[in-house]
């Protein structure tokens, strides 16, 4: 006789939730130590009240206190921006096209160019700001506000007159008499502006007016160098990123057409996230150790000299190590792991190919992201301020000063950022919440964190979202420490490629 096997009933299953983890692992290792509540809780305060301070600052605070000189970085900067505009004219149509679809619209940079003068000139007593602010908007097609500037400063103190004298000459459509003081209008307008884009737009404009093909012919030939050179640094690095764009692109469809397969094709190690550590030990670490990395590096910016950038690089360590230290007494060693395996750092040269695949996949990911965020951004005049991105060690500073600041931006901040926002941060968050709420949470940290206004906010958090998963999908920090370095070194490549 044949005995009927019994089938229990199923029991009914609770609908996942969006956001609550359902796969963390239970904890591993024999955890010892209790943390007060109470400095816990004074640990969160001081968090928030420093990151609501960041918030603060990045809202409220002038941005040009952050540059020592402001005047002359701007006129700098857009100088050098004007001449690769000027350079891609002179480019094949082909390329005209393809880098005006990568970098935007000239308009839209030109208005924001105004605008950033305009704040400028509001703020400092350095008259060549009005006039670098006049030949902006006269070159931009805006004559009639270029003469308005002028007329007024006619009756202001020196040398206001002398800059509507030259304005008026030169963008004026009135018939042109004595020629022969344009040739002194030259000569005043080289003393009151450095070389570059103003003075050579303004300067042809006053040869023309004097009709002075000679004149005007040697002025476009010496600043045909100089905006060849400009162009052919700048755009050399454009078509990088943009075949970066095109080879990430395809190793992601790759990737996706991949994904269902057994093996799990970018897996790098194990165990991954969530870590086997108890939620509630994490978040008392990640706290504490947040606030006192926070409190020591507000006392070592106070004494610290400004101008000392060997020490100010030390900064992001310094953040980042009490950290560390906690994490590793009360997380690690509890578990039974080493950093390298608790953070997947040992994966081997056989996984050499998938790293590289990996890697290249996110750095595409956060350009295309970069790209899609300025072209939305448009519309809506929103735009990062240009003190975000520019950096006086990367512009003037000696090439020692200069190789301390991208050991800062390209190995420092990688590593150490990585180490605690996606291997402690977003990892302990995984354990209370699935991936796309951990994910946010610890990139909006990251985020305020920098200091940035709205695009630039919005930019770190996209790139906090990439780094996580790749760290979820690959269970190595490795991924996102290198797509972080690459990230971070072709923004400073491209501020060293038209400032430096």
């Amino acid at each position: 006789m044949i005995e009927s096997a019994t089938v229990p009933l199923n029991e009914p299953q609770q609908p996942k939730s969006w956001w609550r983890s359902t796969d963390a692992p239970p904890p591993v290792g024999v955890y010892f130590g209790r943390f007060s509540p109470v400095m816990t809780l004074l640990a969160a305060v001081f968090l928030t009240v420093a990151l609501g301070s960041m918030v603060g600052l990045s809202t409220s605070a002038s941005k040009l206190d952050r540059i020592e000189s402001p005047e002359q970085a701007l006129s700098l900067m857009v100088s050098r921006t004007r001449d690769v505009e000027e350079g891609l004219r002179r480019a094949p149509q082909w390329e005209q096209q393809l880098l005006a679809w990568a970098s935007g619209h000239d308009e839209a940079e030109r208005a924001q160019e105004i605008e950033w003068y305009r704040e400028l000139a509001e703020s400092s007593e350095d008259p060549s700001v009005d006039l670098q602010l006049a030949i902006l908007q006269a070159e931009a097609g805006h004559v009639s506000q270029a003469l308005l500037s002028a007329h007024d400063w006619v009756k202001a103190g020196d040398p206001y007159p002398q800059f509507a004298d030259l304005v008026t000459a030169a963008y004026s459509e009135g018939p042109v008499h004595d020629a022969d003081r344009y040739v002194l209008r030259q000569a005043a307008a080289a003393e009151v502006l450095p070389s570059g884009w103003f003075y050579d737009r303004l300067a042809e404009r006053l040869a023309r007016r004097a009709n002075d093909a000679a004149l005007v012919a040697s002025i476009q030939e010496q600043a045909a160098v100089r905006i060849d050179r400009q162009f052919a640094r700048s755009h050399g690095l454009t078509l990088v990123e943009l075949g970066a764009m095109i080879v990430g692109m395809v190793v992601c469809v790759l990737l996706w057409l991949r994904r269902n397969e057994a093996s799990s094709f970018v897996r790098l190690h194990e165990p991954g996230v969530p870590p086997p550590w108890p939620g509630g030990i994490g978040a008392a670490v990640l706290l504490r150790g947040g606030a006192i990395g926070a409190m020591l590096t507000a006392l070592f910016l106070l004494y610290v000299p400004p101008d000392n950038a060997l020490l100010r690089a030390l900064v992001i360590p310094l953040t980042n190590v009490p950290l560390l230290i906690l994490a590793y007494h009360h997380l690690f060693r509890p578990s039974g792991m080493t950093f390298y395996r608790g953070f997947g750092l040992e994966i081997g040269w056989a996984n050499a190919g998938r790293l590289a695949a990996a890697v290249l996949a996110v750095v595409a990911a956060g350009l295309w992201g970069g790209w899609v965020m300025d072209r939305l951004a448009a519309p809506f005049h929103l735009t990062s301020h240009w003190v975000e991105w520019f950096d006086a060690n990367l512009v003037w500073a000696s090439p020692s000063l200069t190789a301390v600041s991208l050991l800062e931006y390209v190995i420092f901040a990688p590593l150490f950022e990585e180490l605690a926002f996606r291997g402690l941060l977003f990892a302990i968050l995984r354990r209370k919440f699935r991936f796309l709420p951990a994910a946010l949470i610890s990139a909006g940290i990251f985020g305020i964190a920098h200091g940035y206004g709205v695009i630039g906010l919005l930019s770190v958090c996209w790139s906090g979202v990439l780094w996580a998963w790749i760290y979820e999908k690959t269970g190595s920090l490795w991924p996102g420490i290198l797509a972080h370095a690459i990230n971070n070194l072709l923004v400073c490549l491209a501020v060293m490629a038209l400032l430096r």
